[in-house]
């Protein structure tokens, strides 16, 4: 990690005036103030202060001081801001006014459960996501740039440069991408990021959220991560890679077995199966998530795992069957919507859970999902995701695991949060009843 002095070193050395620093509220959505460049040593040292009232899911109003207290290790130029007096930024820690981690901190949650991963002797959570989105022509209305389809080129892919930009940019910013390429429904997209470990990849993934909204204004266009903005057409998911590594060593490979999963990645896998409608609500948070979780749009909402069967909602990858690098497991309902930190939070502790309980894991499902009859899919013992918010809240507020995983502090107000959202969204009165009912009613 990079020293208070090298900090200042680079801010000098790259004629860096202004250094924004970087949080997420409890839904994900960043928060950023700038400090100038005369500031910068007295943050690094002690930290900013903020009004942590002001911040959703953080303090109540009599208890409102907080220190937000900069990461050395991600200082980083942006590169769609001018290089002369250039801007910085670096993602903070939260702080209580005593210089402890605050509880509420999404980050902080991240790494307690990080923690609990390492006094079970594991050193690495590696993850890899695939966070989809959509260029839409303004942010006053969904209309796609284009109608191409999977890895469609120009000039049904009118993106392209979009892309190219994007990708550039992201290097610049230290982030290392594998491909890009236009994804299924119309005006859709997919950069996807090499794994990584996981503290470091959340961070990645805030940052490539902002990067791929900042490229497209400056052509002109509107990104969103919004997880089901068209009608009959593919919602955006984030289908997340993750691997337990002891050292060099992936703990979930075993040469020997006919997946090449060993007993602890089978138990993880159970984890996540088995605890996958009490996290629902944090994979996919908010009540939009839930039209793009039905079946038939290559949305996994049945609980099962498969080896190659996309139709489940855990896959083994086999691209390189039998390579131990190569060896994972992919969790195919989580969003891009979210907070990162709570999310692969989540996910790794209901996996951990599968480990220390030693969960059996049920059979694969290789056959489609989406084709069995209803009676089909429960003589089998198939379940199904919760079909909305409001009932995935219900799982998660009986949830001793996603309890555990937010603190009490942060389950209390993510649970509040979403019921008042769920609230407002059945009091709304939608295009739809308009168009149905007024005229015959």
């Amino acid at each position: 990690m990079p020293t208070k002095d090298e900090i200042i070193g680079q801010v000098q050395e790259n004629d860096v005036q202004f250094i924004r620093l970087w949080f997420t509220d409890i839904n994900g959505i960043l928060k950023s103030f700038a400090i100038t460049q005369d500031e910068l040593e007295n943050a690094l040292t002690r930290g900013m202060g903020f009004d942590g009232s002001s911040i959703t899911g953080f303090q109540d109003i009599e208890e409102s001081d907080m220190i937000a207290m900069p990461d050395t290790s991600t200082f980083t130029i942006l590169p769609w801001r001018p290089q002369e007096n250039a801007v910085a930024r670096m993602i903070c820690d939260i702080l209580t006014p005593g210089g402890k981690p605050y509880e509420g901190d999404p980050r902080y949650i991240l790494k307690r459960a990080l923690n609990k991963m390492e006094k079970m002797g594991y050193d690495h959570f590696y993850v890899g996501p695939e966070l989809e989105y959509f260029y839409f022509k303004s942010s006053e209305k969904p209309e796609p740039l284009d109608n191409g389809g999977y890895f469609d080129l120009t000039p049904l892919d009118v993106a392209t440069n979009l892309r190219r930009d994007t990708v550039l940019s992201l290097k610049k910013l230290g982030i290392n991408v594998e491909y890009s390429h236009h994804e299924a429904a119309s005006s859709q997209h997919e950069i996807d990021m090499r794994y990584d470990d996981a503290l470091k990849m959340a961070d990645n993934m805030v940052t490539y959220r902002l990067t791929v909204k900042e490229i497209a204004a400056k052509y002109g266009v509107y990104a969103t991560f919004m997880p089901k903005p068209l009608f009959e057409d593919y919602g955006s998911g984030m289908h997340t890679h993750q691997s337990l590594f002891k050292g060099e060593t992936n703990a979930f490979f075993d040469a020997n077995d006919k997946y090449h999963l060993s007993h602890d990645a089978k138990a993880y896998t159970e984890g996540i199966l088995r605890h996958s409608s009490e996290i629902i609500s944090i994979l996919a948070p908010w009540v939009n998530s839930y039209k793009r979780l039905v079946p038939g749009y290559e949305a996994p909402v049945y609980i099962a795992w498969s080896n190659r069967n996309r139709s489940a909602l855990i896959r083994v990858p086999t691209y390189q069957p039998g390579r131990e690098t190569s060896t994972r497991v992919e969790i195919r309902c989580p969003d891009p919507s979210g907070n990162p930190y709570l999310q692969l939070a989540v996910m790794l502790m209901a996996g951990l859970k599968g480990i220390k309980e030693g969960y059996e894991l049920s059979k694969p499902m290789e056959l489609n999902l989406y084709e069995l009859t209803e009676k089909e899919r429960k003589d089998k013992g198939i379940k199904t995701l919760p079909s909305s918010l409001e009932e995935a809240i219900k799982y998660a507020e009986k949830s001793d695991l996603v309890r555990e995983t937010l603190g009490s502090h942060s389950f209390e107000r993510f649970i509040t949060l979403k019921k008042m959202e769920c609230d407002e969204y059945r009091l709304q009165v939608t295009e739809y009843e308009i168009k149905k009912y007024y005229p015959i009613l």
